[in-house]
């Protein structure tokens, strides 16, 4: 899978952390807007969300995002964003990694190193500051690269041409495979579902080790 991988592309958010109370505040946050856009109250917007939630994904057979959500209610994409910012403190939630940090510097050496999510730049820099990480990327690939959340066709060949490698020498990481590696791979990508940090840093381990020894 990993012989003739040039760039591994990390998702963010579940992938490269794990924090159920940020992602709570996140979920808070996407309600409140919606409940002031709609002039409703937090409660009945969180039902709205999860209804658009649902009819998404039972439309699609595939896993909604809070983004398309908050779309599908008839919200602006930019201004949940600026909502996020404005409300979501992450460094009241997340901690330096130091075994997550290790792992990135030996495979920044070996590999080019990239993140695509669907969280804006500047969230995403102050997670990947207090998670000790933020030094090992060579780009960040956010909503705001397209304002198209993920899953997304015209976005993912964006990111595929940032990058400046064919989708064969790309490995996409993630933890949920319809929002982060569906599409990848059906372009050719090798693609790895990971559901803990502790499995996350298992298989960047498995693929250091493949690298160096290449």
């Amino acid at each position: 899978m990993f012989a003739d991988a040039k760039a591994i592309v990390f998702d963010l958010d579940g992938t490269l952390y794990v924090n159920e109370a940020l992602a709570e505040e996140i979920r808070a946050s996407a309600a409140g807007y919606v409940a002031s856009l709609k002039a409703i109250d937090i409660s009945a917007a969180k039902r709205l969300l999860e209804d658009a939630r649902k009819r998404l994904s039972d439309g699609s057979s595939l896993k909604s995002t809070i983004s398309a959500a908050c779309i599908e209610v008839g919200g602006d994409i930019r201004l949940l964003h600026d909502h996020f910012s404005i409300e979501i403190r992450p460094e009241m939630f997340l901690d330096r990694d130091e075994e997550l940090a290790t792992v990135l510097g030996r495979l920044s050496g070996i590999a080019e190193l990239f993140i695509y999510t669907n969280n804006n730049r500047f969230l995403c820099g102050r997670i990947l500051e207090c998670i000790g990480v933020s030094g090992f990327f060579r780009r960040v690939f956010t909503i705001e690269d397209s304002w198209r959340p993920k899953p997304d066709m015209i976005a993912l060949r964006q990111v595929f041409t940032g990058i400046g490698r064919p989708p064969g020498e790309c490995v996409f990481i993630g933890d949920r495979y319809d929002v982060d590696l569906r599409l990848p791979a059906s372009l050719g990508s090798p693609v790895c579902l990971v559901k803990s940090v502790r499995e996350l840093k298992y298989l960047l381990q498995k693929i250091a080790d493949h690298k160096e020894r290449a």
